[in-house]
Protein backbone atom coordinates (compact mmCIF):
# COMPACT_ATOMS: atom_id res chain seq x y z
CA UNK A 1 0.00 0.00 0.00
CA UNK A 2 1.56 3.70 -1.54
CA UNK A 3 0.85 6.82 0.46
CA UNK A 4 1.79 10.04 -1.28
CA UNK A 5 0.78 13.70 -2.02
CA UNK A 6 -0.74 15.53 -4.87
CA UNK A 7 -0.90 19.03 -5.75
CA UNK A 8 -1.99 21.50 -8.53
CA UNK A 9 -0.06 23.85 -6.79
CA UNK A 10 -2.66 26.78 -6.99
CA UNK A 11 -2.25 30.35 -6.32
CA UNK A 12 -5.48 30.82 -5.52
CA UNK A 13 -6.63 33.88 -3.25
CA UNK A 14 -5.68 33.17 0.04
CA UNK A 15 -9.35 33.42 1.87
CA UNK A 16 -8.61 35.65 5.05
CA UNK A 17 -6.59 38.41 3.29
CA UNK A 18 -7.23 38.48 -0.52
CA UNK A 19 -3.59 38.53 -1.41
CA UNK A 20 -2.19 36.24 -4.30
CA UNK A 21 1.05 34.51 -4.13
CA UNK A 22 3.53 34.93 -6.74
CA UNK A 23 3.69 31.68 -9.17
CA UNK A 24 7.40 32.14 -7.92
CA UNK A 25 7.05 31.63 -4.55
CA UNK A 26 4.29 28.45 -4.78
CA UNK A 27 6.33 26.67 -7.39
CA UNK A 28 9.38 27.33 -4.56
CA UNK A 29 7.17 25.76 -1.79
CA UNK A 30 6.29 23.08 -3.70
CA UNK A 31 9.38 21.66 -4.34
CA UNK A 32 9.88 22.00 -0.72
CA UNK A 33 6.95 20.16 0.10
CA UNK A 34 8.34 17.21 -2.02
CA UNK A 35 11.04 17.43 -0.45
CA UNK A 36 9.67 16.81 3.30
CA UNK A 37 7.57 13.98 1.80
CA UNK A 38 10.31 11.97 0.88
CA UNK A 39 12.20 13.09 4.53
CA UNK A 40 9.09 11.37 6.18
CA UNK A 41 8.40 8.55 4.24
CA UNK A 42 6.00 8.67 2.02
CA UNK A 43 6.14 7.40 -1.11
CA UNK A 44 4.93 9.41 -4.26
CA UNK A 45 4.18 12.87 -5.10
CA UNK A 46 2.18 14.06 -7.86
CA UNK A 47 2.31 17.51 -9.63
CA UNK A 48 -0.72 18.09 -11.89
CA UNK A 49 -0.56 19.77 -15.08
CA UNK A 50 -2.85 23.10 -15.71
CA UNK A 51 -2.63 26.23 -18.45
CA UNK A 52 -4.51 28.36 -15.81
CA UNK A 53 -3.69 31.69 -13.99
CA UNK A 54 -4.44 30.19 -10.63
CA UNK A 55 -2.65 27.53 -11.27
CA UNK A 56 1.84 27.61 -11.29
CA UNK A 57 2.83 24.06 -12.56
CA UNK A 58 2.36 23.74 -16.52
CA UNK A 59 5.26 21.53 -16.49
CA UNK A 60 5.23 18.96 -14.11
CA UNK A 61 7.98 17.52 -15.15
CA UNK A 62 10.32 20.91 -14.60
CA UNK A 63 8.85 21.06 -10.81
CA UNK A 64 9.32 17.08 -10.11
CA UNK A 65 13.10 17.90 -11.66
CA UNK A 66 13.88 20.75 -9.59
CA UNK A 67 13.13 18.19 -6.34
CA UNK A 68 14.63 15.01 -7.55
CA UNK A 69 18.13 15.96 -6.74
CA UNK A 70 17.19 17.29 -3.27
CA UNK A 71 15.32 13.63 -2.52
CA UNK A 72 16.33 9.98 -2.46
CA UNK A 73 13.57 7.59 -2.55
CA UNK A 74 10.12 9.18 -3.55
CA UNK A 75 8.24 8.59 -6.71
CA UNK A 76 8.12 11.62 -8.91
CA UNK A 77 5.12 11.70 -11.01
CA UNK A 78 2.56 13.63 -13.42
CA UNK A 79 -0.93 14.05 -11.72
CA UNK A 80 -2.09 14.29 -14.62
CA UNK A 81 0.21 14.88 -17.69
CA UNK A 82 -2.47 16.26 -20.44
CA UNK A 83 -1.90 13.98 -23.07
CA UNK A 84 -4.59 14.34 -25.09
CA UNK A 85 -2.98 18.32 -26.62
CA UNK A 86 1.03 17.41 -25.42
CA UNK A 87 3.60 15.68 -27.78
CA UNK A 88 4.07 11.77 -26.81
CA UNK A 89 7.98 12.63 -27.68
CA UNK A 90 8.83 15.39 -25.67
CA UNK A 91 6.47 14.10 -22.53
CA UNK A 92 8.50 10.91 -22.88
CA UNK A 93 12.17 13.27 -23.01
CA UNK A 94 10.99 15.47 -20.29
CA UNK A 95 10.14 12.53 -18.10
CA UNK A 96 13.84 10.28 -18.79
CA UNK A 97 15.09 13.38 -17.93
CA UNK A 98 13.49 13.48 -14.98
CA UNK A 99 14.16 9.63 -14.39
CA UNK A 100 18.06 10.29 -14.93
CA UNK A 101 18.18 13.15 -12.20
CA UNK A 102 16.12 11.19 -9.75
CA UNK A 103 17.94 7.58 -10.59
CA UNK A 104 15.24 5.71 -11.81
CA UNK A 105 12.23 7.40 -9.86
CA UNK A 106 9.90 9.30 -12.19
CA UNK A 107 6.13 8.11 -13.69
CA UNK A 108 3.25 9.39 -15.40
CA UNK A 109 0.26 9.42 -15.06
CA UNK A 110 -1.47 10.22 -18.24
CA UNK A 111 -5.34 11.78 -18.86
CA UNK A 112 -7.21 13.57 -21.06
CA UNK A 113 -8.13 16.37 -18.75
CA UNK A 114 -10.79 17.96 -16.80
CA UNK A 115 -9.64 21.60 -18.09
CA UNK A 116 -9.73 22.13 -21.78
CA UNK A 117 -7.08 25.61 -21.87
CA UNK A 118 -4.61 23.44 -23.06
CA UNK A 119 -6.21 22.83 -26.62
CA UNK A 120 -6.16 26.34 -27.91
CA UNK A 121 -2.87 27.14 -26.50
CA UNK A 122 -1.03 24.40 -28.43
CA UNK A 123 -3.67 24.74 -31.36
CA UNK A 124 -5.56 21.73 -30.81
CA UNK A 125 -9.62 20.96 -31.35
CA UNK A 126 -11.63 19.74 -28.69
CA UNK A 127 -13.43 17.69 -31.34
CA UNK A 128 -10.66 15.74 -31.48
CA UNK A 129 -10.51 14.76 -27.74
CA UNK A 130 -10.92 11.12 -27.60
CA UNK A 131 -8.49 10.77 -30.91
CA UNK A 132 -5.97 12.52 -30.14
CA UNK A 133 -5.64 10.44 -26.35
CA UNK A 134 -5.45 7.28 -28.39
CA UNK A 135 -3.62 8.40 -30.46
CA UNK A 136 -0.86 9.58 -28.26
CA UNK A 137 -1.09 7.11 -26.08
CA UNK A 138 -0.25 4.74 -28.76
CA UNK A 139 3.21 6.59 -29.26
CA UNK A 140 3.95 7.32 -25.64
CA UNK A 141 3.76 3.40 -25.01
CA UNK A 142 5.88 2.74 -27.92
CA UNK A 143 8.51 5.59 -27.03
CA UNK A 144 9.38 3.47 -24.07
CA UNK A 145 9.92 0.62 -25.50
CA UNK A 146 12.39 1.21 -28.21
CA UNK A 147 15.37 3.24 -28.40
CA UNK A 148 14.48 3.76 -32.47
CA UNK A 149 10.72 4.17 -33.61
CA UNK A 150 8.78 4.14 -36.06
CA UNK A 151 5.02 5.09 -36.28
CA UNK A 152 2.70 7.37 -38.10
CA UNK A 153 -0.63 8.77 -36.80
CA UNK A 154 -3.64 11.01 -38.14
CA UNK A 155 -2.69 14.04 -36.03
CA UNK A 156 0.93 14.01 -35.35
CA UNK A 157 3.78 13.65 -38.39
CA UNK A 158 5.01 9.93 -38.75
CA UNK A 159 8.38 8.85 -36.85
CA UNK A 160 10.58 7.01 -39.31
CA UNK A 161 12.84 4.93 -37.54
CA UNK A 162 14.23 7.55 -35.28
CA UNK A 163 16.05 7.39 -32.01
CA UNK A 164 14.47 9.25 -28.84
CA UNK A 165 16.91 10.56 -26.26
CA UNK A 166 17.57 10.68 -23.38
CA UNK A 167 16.67 7.05 -22.10
CA UNK A 168 15.32 6.54 -18.67
CA UNK A 169 17.24 4.90 -16.00
CA UNK A 170 14.19 2.29 -15.64
CA UNK A 171 13.61 -0.50 -17.90
CA UNK A 172 10.08 1.38 -18.41
CA UNK A 173 8.87 4.54 -17.18
CA UNK A 174 5.30 3.35 -15.18
CA UNK A 175 2.65 5.18 -17.57
CA UNK A 176 -0.61 5.20 -15.16
CA UNK A 177 -4.05 6.12 -17.03
CA UNK A 178 -5.76 8.84 -15.40
CA UNK A 179 -9.50 8.86 -14.69
CA UNK A 180 -12.29 11.03 -13.44
CA UNK A 181 -13.92 7.60 -12.68
CA UNK A 182 -15.71 6.94 -16.36
CA UNK A 183 -15.98 3.37 -17.69
CA UNK A 184 -14.40 4.04 -21.18
CA UNK A 185 -11.32 4.87 -19.07
CA UNK A 186 -11.46 2.02 -17.08
CA UNK A 187 -11.99 -0.20 -19.93
CA UNK A 188 -9.36 1.62 -21.70
CA UNK A 189 -6.28 0.93 -18.72
CA UNK A 190 -7.48 -2.68 -18.59
CA UNK A 191 -6.82 -3.43 -22.18
CA UNK A 192 -3.94 -1.73 -22.31
CA UNK A 193 -2.60 -3.32 -19.02
CA UNK A 194 -1.68 -0.40 -17.53
CA UNK A 195 -2.07 1.01 -13.90
CA UNK A 196 -5.39 3.40 -13.23
CA UNK A 197 -5.63 6.34 -10.78
CA UNK A 198 -9.28 7.36 -9.94
CA UNK A 199 -10.19 11.17 -9.28
CA UNK A 200 -12.28 10.15 -6.05
CA UNK A 201 -13.25 13.62 -4.96
CA UNK A 202 -17.18 13.42 -4.32
CA UNK A 203 -19.85 11.01 -3.29
CA UNK A 204 -19.14 7.43 -1.84
CA UNK A 205 -16.00 6.32 -2.02
CA UNK A 206 -16.91 2.43 -2.63
CA UNK A 207 -19.18 3.19 -5.32
CA UNK A 208 -16.06 3.06 -7.43
CA UNK A 209 -15.84 -0.83 -6.64
CA UNK A 210 -17.21 -1.97 -10.06
CA UNK A 211 -15.72 0.37 -11.82
CA UNK A 212 -12.27 -1.10 -10.66
CA UNK A 213 -13.95 -4.88 -11.11
CA UNK A 214 -14.29 -3.67 -14.53
CA UNK A 215 -11.03 -2.16 -14.88
CA UNK A 216 -9.65 -5.97 -14.06
CA UNK A 217 -12.07 -7.80 -16.40
CA UNK A 218 -11.02 -5.75 -19.50
CA UNK A 219 -7.48 -6.72 -18.46
CA UNK A 220 -8.19 -10.33 -17.98
CA UNK A 221 -9.81 -10.15 -20.93
CA UNK A 222 -6.77 -8.47 -22.74
CA UNK A 223 -4.53 -11.53 -21.38
CA UNK A 224 -2.59 -9.21 -18.73
CA UNK A 225 -1.66 -10.40 -15.40
CA UNK A 226 -4.34 -8.84 -12.98
CA UNK A 227 -2.41 -9.37 -9.56
CA UNK A 228 0.20 -6.94 -11.05
CA UNK A 229 -1.99 -4.59 -11.80
CA UNK A 230 -2.36 -1.62 -9.41
CA UNK A 231 -5.28 1.10 -8.83
CA UNK A 232 -4.92 4.52 -7.36
CA UNK A 233 -6.49 7.60 -6.30
CA UNK A 234 -6.49 10.91 -5.72
CA UNK A 235 -8.80 11.94 -2.72
CA UNK A 236 -8.79 15.34 -1.42
CA UNK A 237 -7.95 15.69 2.00
CA UNK A 238 -6.19 17.12 5.39
CA UNK A 239 -4.41 15.93 8.37
CA UNK A 240 -4.48 17.98 11.51
CA UNK A 241 -3.35 16.81 15.05
CA UNK A 242 -7.19 16.55 16.13
CA UNK A 243 -10.21 16.03 13.75
CA UNK A 244 -12.10 19.51 14.33
CA UNK A 245 -9.14 21.16 14.10
CA UNK A 246 -8.32 19.92 10.48
CA UNK A 247 -12.02 20.43 9.58
CA UNK A 248 -11.70 23.76 10.50
CA UNK A 249 -8.57 24.47 9.12
CA UNK A 250 -9.22 23.26 5.94
CA UNK A 251 -12.89 24.39 5.26
CA UNK A 252 -12.44 28.26 4.06
CA UNK A 253 -9.90 27.43 1.18
CA UNK A 254 -11.83 23.95 0.16
CA UNK A 255 -14.99 26.08 0.27
CA UNK A 256 -13.59 28.65 -1.85
CA UNK A 257 -12.03 26.42 -4.51
CA UNK A 258 -15.26 24.32 -4.71
CA UNK A 259 -17.50 27.15 -5.50
CA UNK A 260 -14.46 29.01 -7.90
CA UNK A 261 -15.19 25.65 -9.95
CA UNK A 262 -18.50 25.53 -9.38
CA UNK A 263 -19.47 28.26 -11.19
CA UNK A 264 -17.96 27.28 -14.10
CA UNK A 265 -18.94 23.67 -14.23
CA UNK A 266 -22.36 24.37 -13.16
CA UNK A 267 -22.24 22.83 -9.29
CA UNK A 268 -24.62 23.16 -6.35
CA UNK A 269 -23.23 25.85 -4.02
CA UNK A 270 -20.52 24.21 -1.56
CA UNK A 271 -21.59 24.92 1.96
CA UNK A 272 -20.21 23.39 5.51
CA UNK A 273 -23.26 20.86 5.44
CA UNK A 274 -21.88 19.62 2.28
CA UNK A 275 -18.35 19.84 3.72
CA UNK A 276 -19.28 18.17 6.76
CA UNK A 277 -21.15 15.11 4.84
CA UNK A 278 -18.09 14.54 2.46
CA UNK A 279 -15.97 14.19 5.81
CA UNK A 280 -18.13 11.29 7.29
CA UNK A 281 -16.89 7.60 6.77
CA UNK A 282 -18.89 7.35 3.83
CA UNK A 283 -17.64 10.29 2.44
CA UNK A 284 -14.90 11.49 -0.24
CA UNK A 285 -12.98 13.71 2.05
CA UNK A 286 -10.08 12.61 3.93
CA UNK A 287 -10.28 15.28 6.95
CA UNK A 288 -9.54 15.08 10.42
CA UNK A 289 -6.46 13.53 12.95
CA UNK A 290 -3.99 10.42 11.74
CA UNK A 291 -5.87 7.92 13.16
CA UNK A 292 -9.33 9.24 11.33
CA UNK A 293 -7.94 9.52 7.75
CA UNK A 294 -5.95 6.39 8.28
CA UNK A 295 -9.00 4.14 9.13
CA UNK A 296 -10.88 5.71 5.93
CA UNK A 297 -7.81 4.75 4.04
CA UNK A 298 -7.99 0.96 5.04
CA UNK A 299 -11.25 0.94 3.80
CA UNK A 300 -10.59 2.18 0.94
CA UNK A 301 -8.04 -0.17 0.35
CA UNK A 302 -10.52 -3.01 1.77
CA UNK A 303 -13.85 -2.18 0.16
CA UNK A 304 -12.62 -0.20 -3.62
CA UNK A 305 -8.98 -2.22 -4.28
CA UNK A 306 -7.17 1.16 -3.97
CA UNK A 307 -3.09 0.23 -3.48
CA UNK A 308 -1.95 3.29 -3.70
CA UNK A 309 -3.71 7.01 -2.03
CA UNK A 310 -2.44 10.46 -2.93
CA UNK A 311 -3.85 13.05 -0.77
CA UNK A 312 -4.75 16.34 -2.61
CA UNK A 313 -3.26 19.10 -0.07
CA UNK A 314 -4.09 21.85 -0.19
CA UNK A 315 -7.16 22.49 -2.22
CA UNK A 316 -6.59 26.46 -2.71
CA UNK A 317 -4.33 28.19 -1.08
CA UNK A 318 -3.33 27.27 2.64
CA UNK A 319 -0.28 28.92 4.76
CA UNK A 320 2.74 26.38 3.56
CA UNK A 321 2.87 25.98 7.35
CA UNK A 322 -0.07 24.06 7.61
CA UNK A 323 0.65 22.40 4.51
CA UNK A 324 4.18 20.76 5.32
CA UNK A 325 2.28 19.96 9.29
CA UNK A 326 -0.43 17.55 7.16
CA UNK A 327 2.32 16.04 5.05
CA UNK A 328 4.77 15.44 7.75
CA UNK A 329 1.37 14.07 9.99
CA UNK A 330 0.88 11.84 6.55
CA UNK A 331 4.45 10.85 6.27
CA UNK A 332 5.00 9.49 10.00
CA UNK A 333 1.85 8.66 11.51
CA UNK A 334 -1.16 8.08 9.03
CA UNK A 335 1.29 5.98 6.62
CA UNK A 336 2.35 3.50 9.18
CA UNK A 337 -0.79 2.89 10.65
CA UNK A 338 -2.00 2.10 6.73
CA UNK A 339 0.95 -0.13 5.94
CA UNK A 340 0.00 -2.01 9.39
CA UNK A 341 -3.11 -3.02 9.40
CA UNK A 342 -2.99 -3.43 6.11
CA UNK A 343 -0.03 -5.53 5.91
CA UNK A 344 -2.07 -7.83 8.23
CA UNK A 345 -5.19 -8.09 6.66
CA UNK A 346 -3.25 -9.60 3.42
CA UNK A 347 -1.63 -11.47 5.54
CA UNK A 348 -5.16 -13.01 7.20
CA UNK A 349 -6.70 -13.53 3.59
CA UNK A 350 -3.39 -16.00 2.31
Amino acid sequence: MEIGVTSFVETKPDTKTGVVMSHAQRLQEVVEEIVLADQVGLDVFGIGEHHRDDYAASSPAMVLSAAAPLTKRIRLTSAVTVLSSADPVRVFQDFATLDGLSNGRAEIIAGRGSFIESFPLFGYNLHDYEDLFNENIELLLKLRESEKVTWSGGHRPAIHNLGVYPRPVQNSIPVWIGSGGTQESAIRAGILGLPLVLAIIGGNPTKFAPLVELYKKAATHAGHDVSQLRVGSHSIGFVAEDTEKAAELFFPSTQYGMNKLGKERGWAYYDRSSYDAARRSDGALYVGDPETVAQKIIHLRKHVGITRFMMYVPLSTMTHELVMRAIELLGKEVAPRVREEISKWEAEKR
